[in-house]
């Protein structure tokens, strides 16, 4: 497994967050996240990052644990894209993806040809290499998030991890930054993601983890996972899922909508 987690549990304070959390996923896998608000999905990519300590537990990545590794080790197999990031400093969009390679150098060395290279062939991975000159400060929303993935992608991790990417963003660029993140997983990356849309992890998941109460509710791809039922139970609202297309897409749509 590219990413196993074994009985995790976390605390903030006496308070309990997560509780005896257990699952895997293999690689090249698109993984969504689904739950409501306060239910833990956040603290849960804080553990698997090594940003919370406060838990117990096991998180493997590519077999190792993330105990024994150190930050440089971590960064070698793991990146983080958030859902929103906003600028201070008027850098260029090329130098804001080379900032993620400093963990393949050694010392205090700065960045050099090879470093340059890896972070231009994520641009161009992600289709952003003609803004390598621009200002990060002067791009769209859409467009900062796919510096985000390439800045990940530059930093040569294999595990994914990604805090509801489309949340900020308009439909179009909602369905581009989805877009790119199936296509990142066929080609081998490993990918965790939170999201609030049903819709999305229908069309772009392999599996679908919910969590409920701080614990896993159920795992599995999205048609065996997603039903009205479990809308219901973990939003708190009735919807009725409709099947387009032989049900290759499938839609959640209010019931009171439907019965009008």
């Amino acid at each position: 497994m590219e990413l196993e987690v074994s009985n995790l549990e976390a605390y903030y304070g006496k308070h309990k967050v997560l509780s005896n959390l257990s699952f895997s996923l293999e690689k090249g896998k698109l993984m969504c996240v689904l739950g409501p608000n306060g239910v833990g999905k956040s603290t849960l990519f804080q553990c698997i990052l090594g940003l919370k300590k406060q838990h117990a537990g096991k998180i493997y990545i590519e077999n190792e644990e993330m105990e024994t590794l150190d930050i440089r080790q971590r960064a070698k197999r793991i990146a983080f894209i958030p859902q929103c990031h906003q600028p201070v400093f008027s850098y260029r969009v090329k130098d804001i993806v080379l900032m993620s390679t400093e963990c393949t150098l050694h010392g205090m060395k700065s960045p050099g040809k090879l470093q340059k290279q890896m972070a231009l062939e994520a641009m161009e991975r992600v289709g952003i290499a003609h803004l390598a000159e621009r200002k990060y400060t002067q791009i769209s929303g859409g467009e900062r998030q796919l510096v985000l993935i390439a800045r990940a992608l530059a930093q040569q991790a294999k595990v994914l991890i990604m805090d509801e990417p489309t949340s900020n963003l308009d439909y179009g660029n909602q369905i581009r930054i989805m877009k790119q993140i199936r296509k990142l997983a066929e080609e081998g990356y490993t990918i965790l993601q939170s999201c609030h849309q049903p819709e999305q992890a229908f069309l772009y998941a392999d599996e679908i983890l919910v969590l409920w109460k701080g614990c896993v509710l159920i795992k599995g791809t999205p048609k065996e996972v997603l039903t009205e039922e479990l809308i219901q139970k973990i939003y708190g609202v009735d919807v009725e899922i409709k099947s387009l297309y032989e049900d290759q897409i499938r839609v959640c749509i209010p019931a009171h909508l439907h019965k009008n």
